[in-house]
């Protein structure tokens, strides 16, 4: 358990690195938060969307070393870079993929720790911290499933409990950014100017018609979930998994987008991609609550 051991290494996420005089102004075009409050803010969790509203990716931000630093999974970096990159154009802004330079932590401590760390939301005091490890380490792979994996199912279960949203390969253009909540853990600023995928999200903010967003589910039977994987809940509406945790019974702890209410009709919002194999059994589910209230 982390109370036992307060550090995890989270082997699986990669690192992205934007320097250069336009960076600032590059990722304000391209990013959903306001990257131009990130300094006094200490990082930013926001997303990576197309031109349709739907996230590529969700990314931590945070500076350093002269640089903005985006933490998101390691196999999302190459795909996230090359789309970014499409956009550099004239701008002065390097892009670099330096997940093999950064050890990522995950801490859980009353106090910062030393070096680069920032808080993450939750009713646990946790930490991401960032670590070099040279220029020349290997990016290596995720942590087995040992100790070390027990431990990554327990920030990951942090993780649910705090309804923050992620993003991976399985999921990337799945989701608009409110299905996400990412409107509702500051991922998303409103006052700032046009980005991409700006149009769609703000249209669904002002319209009010979010219908379907992510919820803090468990399983009342045993069940091995994972992202991407999606069906019908025993009230009859559909999910799409977000994140999810084995617990040690059995039973699944996860975030999942589903509609708010049972029969809710789409009145025309966009729908997850992938639609739910109706063929499965019914997930018999209990609703948990998250740190913030979701619109109705």
């Amino acid at each position: 358990m982390l109370e036992e051991t307060n550090v995890v290494e989270l082997a699986d996420l990669g690192v992205l690195s934007v320097r250069g005089a336009d960076a600032v102004q590059f990722l304000q075009g391209q990013l959903s938060s306001d990257v131009t409050q990130l300094a006094a803010e200490g990082s930013q969790l926001c997303g990576y969307h197309n031109p349709q509203g739907r996230a590529i990716a969700v990314l931590r931000l945070l500076e350093a070393e002269g640089q903005i630093l985006a933490v998101l999974p390691r196999e999302l970096v190459t795909q996230v870079l090359a789309r970014l990159g499409r956009f550099v154009l004239r701008a002065k802004v390097e892009l670099r993929d330096e997940s093999a330079r950064w050890r990522v932590r995950g801490i859980v401590q009353p106090s910062a720790p030393d070096g680069i760390a920032c808080a993450v939301g939750g009713a646990t005091l946790r930490w991401l911290a960032l670590a070099a490890q040279g220029a020349q380490a290997a990016p290596g792979p995720a942590a087995p499933l040992d100790a070390a994996g027990e431990r990554r199912r327990a920030w990951t279960l942090l993780d649910i409990a705090s309804g923050l949203p992620q993003v991976y390969a399985r999921t990337s253009e799945a989701f608009v950014a409110q299905m996400l909540n990412l409107d509702l853990v500051n991922g998303v600023a409103f006052s700032k100017g046009c980005y991409t995928g700006q149009e769609v999200i703000a249209r669904a903010h002002y319209r009010g018609r979010v219908k379907r967003r992510m919820q803090r589910l468990r399983t009342r039977e045993r069940a091995e979930l994972a992202p991407g994987a999606s069906g019908r809940l025993a009230d009859g509406r559909t999910y799409r998994v977000v994140e999810a945790a084995q617990l040690a019974d059995g039973r699944c702890e996860f975030l999942a987008v589903a509609p708010l209410e049972v029969r809710a009709e789409p009145d025309g919002e966009p729908e997850p991609t992938a639609p739910a194999p109706l063929e499965q059994a019914p997930l018999e589910v209990e609703a948990l609550p998250l740190p913030y209230e979701l619109p109705r």
